[in-house]
């Protein structure tokens, strides 16, 4: 048999397993909270088109709202300043949407401070284990804070919330092979990443500096080895765009029976 029809197989006997890495999309959705000053996001929202009624007797659907970053999304370089004449999503090669997943679990971290910061030493500690960071691949950072979801209150902590350390963002972007970083928060950055002196939301600015990607909102890292999975990434190709929601999958191995 061919390569994919034994991954077909595979998923469909159990020898493969998909994970979803993605927040269910609705009215409910935690969305990042700026300054007012700022501009705003659009939270999704949603206006029923037709629903089997008088409007469209056999259809049900829906007209939405809300902005390229809500909910689990896909950063894309020309999101920042640094990557503003790098790609939109809609130019994102479609194989860079597929990669290998490496994942770090800073959750105990993150539960004692939750302004932790990933830094240097803590990836470096992970290649000890598990070995290089994977090329064209992407660093998951599991902080726990997926669980927090349905609470926006506690998802979004008066902005508290982990992230990177600005030395660790630019290495990540910079001298690894990463083609992205994920999180379970409402931005790659931490919370309070805008008040950083030496560099104010540096995964956001050295990442797409460096022509690469983010994904946010994130769960289910928790079913992810550390190494061997495959994360698959499903932003809409909005022409300009600066990102978009995503449905973001993960495929992983599952042990024989018996190993």
């Amino acid at each position: 048999m061919s390569l994919l029809t034994d991954l077909v197989t595979a998923v469909r006997t159990g020898g493969v397993r998909v994970v979803d890495l993605t927040s269910p999309l609705s009215e409910e959705t935690p969305i990042i909270d700026l300054p007012p000053e700022r501009g705003q996001p659009w939270p999704f929202g949603r206006e029923v088109i037709s629903h089997y009624d008088a409007a469209g007797p056999t259809v049900y659907w829906n007209n939405i709202r809300l902005s390229e970053h809500t909910g689990t999304h896909f950063d894309a370089p020309v999101h920042w300043l640094s990557g503003k004449d790098g790609e939109d999503v809609s130019q994102v090669p479609a194989e860079r949407l597929v990669g290998p997943a490496a994942v770090i679990d800073l959750t105990a971290e993150a539960a004692d401070d939750p302004d932790f910061l990933m830094r240097r030493e803590h990836v470096e500690a992970w290649q000890e284990r598990h070995g290089a960071l994977p090329e064209g691949g992407w660093l998951l950072y599991r902080s726990g804070w997926a669980e927090r979801q349905d609470d926006p209150a506690a998802f979004h902590n008066g902005r508290h919330t982990p992230g990177v350390a600005p030395d660790c963002a630019r290495w990540l972007a910079e001298e690894t092979p990463l083609a992205g970083i994920g999180v379970e928060t409402v931005g790659t950055d931490a919370g309070l990443a805008g008040e950083f002196d030496d560099r104010p939301y540096p995964c956001h600015w050295y990442f797409h500096g460096a022509g690469k990607y983010g994904l946010t909102q994130l769960r289910n890292l928790a079913q992810l080895p550390p190494t061997g999975a495959v994360l698959i990434a499903g932003p809409l190709p909005i022409v300009g765009g600066s990102g978009s929601p995503s449905r973001v999958l993960a495929l992983v191995e599952t042990a024989p029976e018996g190993a």
